[in-house]
């Protein structure tokens, strides 16, 4: 079936039964009066939509694709994929160049690494966020993650012998972030699996989720990295092997947005890709036990990513945290930080990014937590640029907290 075949027809819009539900949850409503909202964009349109492709809205690209309208809707209906769909058929120009930066994860990645120290100090410059502003409209506002002088695949290489050394294995599906910006976190992973003796494995290559892509109407890129990622993914499995992720967004693409967006069939490994923070916590519920360090104290609120919301896995990682002795924890209300990867780094969409996620910065610094706990990389950029406050995601938190990788 052709994409465009695919992305009309699969859709359950014929379900929405007008409650407007979506619309009250939708967080892009309350500060963008330019969109339309999720019921108007999604079912109401795709009505429309396929009776004649004029009516296609190009304020759809006001969609933050957060999901929370899925989240909300109780008749099921996937109203952000409609609108996402829309968008791949309907809007026939291409993605601007700013557009393709910011969504070429892996290419820029690859560039910065090597050069990490002087990318990451010419990134932090006022002049040089002034002329992104200008040539590429990223609004200067915006701060930039850095970049790591070496990739987590380039130290993962370094253990792969004492990894194979475990008698149990799990495969990691690590992500850009973990790869170029922040291989700390992989190694924390790498350390509470240890603990549980579990080793590590990596895909033999993968490549970038393809999410920003998506977004960015990059979708034959994104389709080959999918129908690359599925290839990998088919590996491990074949293996018998579990795939583990610390990503939310990450995650949500591997096993949602391919089949759905993609046309791309992920059948056969969607059910063996799952959050590290699930696996972790079903170890330890079956009987698994880590040793904790005694002096270990830490106020830690927990924000849960839109999409770790629409995985509905976001308990885990809360069980996880109340796990830890030392730990003084908050949950945080459910709201969006308004990042949305790379849709809060355009100029056009900075002011909505921010006024979105004001409530939740507001309730961060009531709160005064040492450290807001978050299973996103992109929300870590958000909170910790707009709060000040040190984002780690529960992974890192759980490794920081364990005593010396000894079980008990």
């Amino acid at each position: 079936m052709k994409l465009q075949e695919y992305t009309s027809s699969t859709h359950n819009f014929e379900e929405c039964m007008k409650c407007t539900v979506c619309t009250a949850y939708c967080p892009v409503l309350q500060v963008n009066p330019l969109y339309p909202g999720p019921k108007q964009a999604g079912p109401d349109g795709e009505r429309l939509r396929l009776k004649d492709p004029f009516f296609f809205n190009y304020a759809l690209k006001y969609c933050l694709n957060c999901k929370r309208c899925e989240v909300a809707c109780p008749s099921g209906v996937k109203v952000a994929d409609l609108i996402q769909a829309a968008r791949i058929k309907y809007d026939t120009s291409p993605p601007k160049w700013r557009d393709r930066l910011l969504a070429s994860t892996d290419f820029m990645g690859s560039l910065a690494r090597p050069v990490a120290p002087i990318a990451n100090a010419v990134t932090g410059l006022g002049v040089t966020r002034t002329m992104m502003d200008a040539m590429f409209k990223i609004d200067h506002r915006r701060t930039f993650p850095k970049y790591s002088p070496y990739s987590f695949e380039f130290w993962m290489g370094r253990h792969e012998k004492e990894q194979a050394a475990f008698g149990e294995q799990v495969a990691y599906f690590h992500g850009c972030y973990v790869n170029y910006n922040y291989p700390r976190l992989g190694k924390d992973l790498v350390k509470v699996l240890n603990a549980l003796g579990v080793g590590v494995q990596l895909l033999d290559k993968e490549k970038c989720c393809g999410i920003a892509m998506i977004t960015n109407r990059m979708t034959k890129e994104a389709t080959r990295n999918a129908k690359h990622n599925v290839s990998e993914l088919s590996k491990a499995v074949d293996k018998g092997l579990m795939v583990l992720t610390t990503s939310s967004s990450c995650t949500l693409t591997l096993r949602d947005e391919y089949p759905s967006l993609l046309g791309v069939d992920n059948s056969s490994v969607r059910d063996f890709v799952i959050m590290a923070s699930r696996y972790i916590y079903e170890r330890l519920e079956k009987g698994a036990a880590l040793r904790f360090k005694p002096d270990y104290h830490k106020k830690v609120a927990y924000h849960t990513p839109c999409h770790m919301e629409k995985l509905g896995w976001g308990v885990f990682s809360e069980k996880l945290l109340r796990m830890i002795p030392g730990v003084e924890f908050t949950m945080l209300d459910s709201a969006c930080c308004g990042i949305a990867g790379t849709y809060g780094f355009k100029r056009e969409n900075y002011e909505a990014s921010q006024a979105i996620g004001q409530p939740l910065f507001d309730q961060i610094k009531a709160v005064n937590p040492d450290v807001v706990a978050c299973d996103c990389e992109t929300c870590k950029w958000q909170i910790e640029m707009s709060t000040g406050y040190t984002v780690m995601n529960p992974i890192s938190i759980l490794a920081e907290a364990i005593d010396n990788n000894k079980t008990e």
